[in-house]
């Protein structure tokens, strides 16, 4: 049975056993199960740090000076460690260190978050459009692509950190920034995917029936290449997160004293022969979070691989098509 010749009901099923046969693939492959359950424990902890820090007492922006040594270091062994300060203390400030973690992992997830809903969003738009009408607009999508792809991207964030007013939100700046700087890759894997799907039997069935260039789009070309920016979703996540810490690294991120995992690493180096701890918590919190987007997205990439779903059953898996119907 073909999707031309199955009815709603048949349809929906079929739809259904596709999307359990994709969560099954996916919960069998141990390396993305491990990748989710280290995102989740990062999200958790961003989304608990309130309550940690209730618990424990100890705020991000708390100064102890009495837990310092002379040196302005940690007084007490491997940085301070202690059942109040799970993480140590910071170098100069004694601020917890578990709660720079903790928060930090607020500020990386939002900007992560946020700045590659900015790029999809954005490139999925250009990618659409370029790829259905082509032509003239094909040409200047394209072009600006090009553009903005070779655009050094450092450069000009740092430039612009230097030129916005203090009173623009620098969360939002980089929000702003790091997004239009990352949607040109998916635009040109939409565009690619649009040019094909234009011209299979299902839209120039829709199109004959006189349905309109939006409507074909939204309901025909969209759902046939959702896999795709869902998967470019999840694997874009690490690189948005990595651009924070490398701005706050570079001291353009976010402003002190906010916490941020790219600004306790590049603070941590010049401690890391009196409190190896301080470079090492930030940087491992960066490290598996990265990590943990990266797995669970090449999991969520071979789950979703019409090929691999092919060679666990004989029934091919056919286009989602209205038929141009609402």
């Amino acid at each position: 049975m073909t999707a031309a010749s199955q009815g709603p009901a048949e349809r929906v099923l079929a739809q259904r056993t596709r999307r359990d046969s994709v969560w099954a693939r996916l919960l069998r492959s141990r390396a993305s199960v491990t990748g989710l359950v280290l995102v989740l424990v990062f999200i958790l902890l961003a989304l608990l740090a309130p309550v940690f820090s209730a618990l424990t007492g100890n705020s991000p922006l708390s100064y102890n000076s009495d837990l310092l040594g002379p040196d302005t270091a940690p007084a007490g062994p491997f940085g301070g460690i202690s059942t109040q300060h799970w993480f140590g203390v910071e170098p100069r400030t004694g601020r917890d260190l578990f709660a720079i973690v903790s928060y930090g992992a607020q500020v990386s997830l939002l900007i992560g978050l946020a700045a590659t809903l900015v790029s999809i969003v954005v490139g999925v738009i250009v990618g659409l459009v370029a790829g259905f009408y082509g032509g003239f607009a094909d040409r200047l999508l394209s072009r600006l692509t090009d553009v903005i792809f070779g655009f050094p991207f450092l450069i000009f964030a740092i430039a612009l950190s230097a030129t916005v007013p203090a009173s623009v939100p620098r969360t939002l700046l980089l929000i702003l920034v790091i997004g239009f700087f990352g949607w040109p890759s998916i635009a040109r894997v939409v565009r690619s995917e649009t040019l094909s799907l234009k011209e299979r039997g299902f839209v120039r069935a829709a199109a004959a029936q006189g349905t309109g260039s939006a409507r074909i789009i939204i309901r025909e070309i969209f759902p046939n290449i959702l896999a795709t920016i869902i998967v470019f979703t999840t694997v874009s996540i690490p690189g948005k997160i990595g651009a924070e810490a490398a701005l706050s690294f570079l001291g353009v991120g976010v402003n002190p004293p906010t916490p941020s995992w790219g600004r306790s690493i590049s603070d941590a180096i010049s401690w890391v022969q009196v409190d190896p701890m301080y470079l090492i918590f930030p940087g491992m919190a960066l490290f598996l979070v990265t990590l943990g987007f990266n797995m669970f997205g090449d999991g969520l990439r071979d789950a979703l691989d019409p090929a691999e779903a092919r060679s666990e059953s004989a029934a091919p898996i056919e286009p989602v098509s209205t038929g141009g119907q609402p």
